[in-house]
């Protein structure tokens, strides 16, 4: 798979018109042509069949024939290219099963098993798909151009000219088109769509900004320290490409069992042939060879995993929990480790005023100051006070100091609001490092050259966050949570969670070195919803997506995707696949019975072909009805892990 920041499809500076133009929007499920062959042979096979049993037997099995080459079309092609590539799965042992039935005169059954296998091998390849969409998601976090400062004035440029040691001008809710180093200005950047993270960034010079942060009030020059190729964002692209090419790799359970059973169904019928022919009795032990390819065909094993994967799958989207892929399925079964992400998926990505304290005014009082000059402020703090004093008249000649705070009169009152950078808390100087420790960003109100008062605002842990943790380590499943975010805050959250091991400070990169650190001791799933998490969720055993309030990288780089956000479906989502993987397993080792116990019977002559398709389809129809029962959500066990989410539609819906 070519680099993520050279081929035009996935890079960040490939024009947002031409990547449109090249990649529309996939059709509906309905309109999808992909699914037309299965279709037509579904159809066809009901006719088919129904004609038979009508008396009408000729053209019964031109329908059936129909089916049969309509099903093939969708996967013998493939299994042939790979054969010539020395590559042999289920679509190889499909094919000679096909043949087989043919040959011996089953037109039907082959139609059936190419029906199936058809239908299966089209959903799933449609929901692999989609993960190639996310990363042009990306493309909208860098603009197209940036203005550049010069000794003659200042020039607009492409992003991809810009060069180490230019130095840029943002203005004003423009986005940072690379990395960079502030040389002259302050003000706050608002980073959420990169970090993750709700509360504002303040900068000023020398400290560092990245490529996609939205510049607050003020204006920033920015010594680029990052090519307009290479910067950090242009870096999470190519993580997620390389975690999403490596997974590709991966054979599905099917697939890798099914393997090893084609050289030897091949090898012991050209044997059994071959003793015929050399005692002297071709005709007998020929027949004998295609009664036991038809034997240790593959038809219950090849419907095993997708009707189950299918039925689980169906079921899971009704209730908010999008599996992207039978392969995600099977993974999400296997999980011991959940690793989350902080902000937006423990918390709510909502600031809100936590605690005030004062020694000399009421706590509303102490809002009404801060109100009263953030009632016209665009900054996310300003959201969280404002809603506090909803009275509050509004402050004049207010004035917003980039990166520190507010000064303003509040009637003939002078009033400043600000951060501790800013404004030093004196006398609360004890408390403010207190509800700093407890994970709070702390607001400082001063009145006449007083400090008269503390403001604590935080994004709040989700209600359900520590009701889902506790399930988890019901279930047996470790929790870990990693975030950007300073290590008090980190800590504060993450006992107030039940969570034990927290990892703060986070980079991108970071995320996605522990998560597969963690993958290589135990199945991993990591949850998330910035596109800084993008890369962790796509190198993570099972990657999950916060969907509604989630950014489209981190949703499309997942494996799995909530509608919803309430955190109780996580449990739900991996008792749910658990269950199935339950199904699926038995399946599997249902249909690989019935070949070993056909084999000898075919072999010696025991069973004739009517014998052993009658066995083959009660089998299969056992194996399909067993599987759909993997559509049914588990009941509430003992220790109460699937409880909530799992019981009712509208339990889960209810975080849309």
């Amino acid at each position: 798979m070519s680099d993520a920041c050279c081929d035009p499809e996935l890079s960040p500076l490939f024009s947002k018109k031409q990547a449109a133009e090249e990649h529309p929007v996939r059709p509906a499920w309905w309109r999808d042509l992909a699914l037309l062959p299965s279709l037509i042979s579904g159809i066809a096979l009901a006719l088919g069949y129904g004609l038979q049993w009508s008396g009408f037997d000729t053209a019964g099995l031109l329908f059936q024939s129909v089916a049969l080459l309509a099903g093939a079309s969708t996967f013998v092609p493939g299994t042939l290219r790979r054969l010539i590539r020395g590559r042999m799965g289920v679509g190889l042992l499909m094919t000679i099963a096909a043949e087989g039935a043919v040959t011996l005169g089953h037109v039907g059954e082959a139609a059936a098993l190419a029906f199936l296998f058809s239908l299966a091998e089209t959903l799933e390849d449609r929901a692999m798909d989609r993960a190639k969409e996310g990363l042009r998601s990306l493309l909208s976090l860098i603009p197209e151009t940036a203005r550049v400062s010069r000794l003659y004035g200042e020039e607009t440029l492409p992003v991809a000219q810009l060069r180490e040691l230019d130095i840029m001008v943002v203005g004003a809710g423009e986005r940072i088109a690379t990395d960079g180093v502030v040389v002259e200005g302050s003000s706050s950047l608002d980073t959420s769509a990169v970090t993750g993270e709700s509360i504002p960034v303040s900068v000023s010079p020398g400290e560092s900004v990245a490529a996609g942060s939205v510049n607050g009030s003020g204006i920033l020059k920015v010594e680029v320290s990052a090519d307009g190729r290479d910067n950090s964002l242009t870096q999470i692209v190519a993580l997620v490409e390389q975690a999403h090419a490596h997974k590709g790799e991966r054979a599905r359970l099917a697939d890798r069992i099914a393997r090893p059973l084609v050289p030897t169904v091949l090898i012991a019928a050209v044997l059994i042939a071959l003793f015929g022919i050399s005692i002297g009795d071709p005709a007998t032990w020929i027949e004998r060879a295609l009664v036991v390819l038809v034997a240790a065909s593959p038809c219950a094993l090849a419907i095993a995993v997708p009707v189950t994967v299918m039925s689980a799958i169906g079921s899971a989207s009704k209730y908010g929990v999008v599996v992207k892929s039978g392969q995600a399925f099977e993974q999400l079964g296997a999980i011991r480790t959940v690793a989350f992400d902080k902000t937006g998926t423990l918390t709510h990505n909502e600031p809100e005023v936590v605690e005030v304290v004062s020694n000399e005014y009421t706590r509303a009082q102490v809002l009404g100051f801060a109100a009263a000059l953030e009632y016209s402020s665009t900054h996310p703090l300003a959201a969280a006070i404002t809603p506090t004093s909803p009275n509050t008249q509004p402050g004049r000649d207010i004035e917003e100091l980039a990166g520190y705070g507010l000064i303003g009169y509040v009637g003939e009152t002078k009033v400043r609001v600000g951060n501790t950078r800013w404004l030093k808390p004196h006398t609360y100087e004890e408390v403010s490092k207190a509800m700093a420790s407890q994970g709070m960003t702390v607001v400082v109100v001063e009145v006449d050259a007083n400090v008269v008062g503390l403001i604590g605002i935080r994004d709040g842990l989700r209600k359900e966050a520590t009701e889902t943790i506790r399930m988890l380590h019901q279930m047996g499943i470790e929790t870990v949570m990693l975030t950007g975010d300073n290590q008090r805050t980190a800590k504060a959250l993450a006992t107030s969670a039940g969570i034990d091991d927290v990892r703060a400070e986070q980079l991108p990169r970071d995320k996605a070195d522990a998560v597969a650190s963690m993958a290589e001791h135990s199945p991993t799933a990591m949850i998330g919803d910035g596109i800084n998490d993008a890369p962790a969720l796509a190198t993570a055993t099972v990657g999950i997506a916060m969907g509604t309030t989630g950014s489209d990288a981190a949703i499309e780089s997942a494996d799995v995707a909530f509608t919803g956000h309430d955190l109780r479906l996580i449990p739900g989502a991996l008792a749910h696949a658990r269950r199935g993987r339950r199904i699926m397993t038995w399946n599997i080792g249902m249909a690989l019975t019935i070949i070993v116990m056909l084999f000898p019977l075919a072999l010696f002559g025991v069973l004739g072909l009517a014998g052993v398709v009658l066995i083959h389809e009660l089998a299969e129809v056992l194996i399909i009805l067993n599987g759909i029962r993997a559509a049914r959500r588990p009941t509430a066990t003992r220790n109460n892990t699937a409880r909530n989410t799992m019981h009712s539609h509208e339990a889960a819906r209810s975080g849309l």
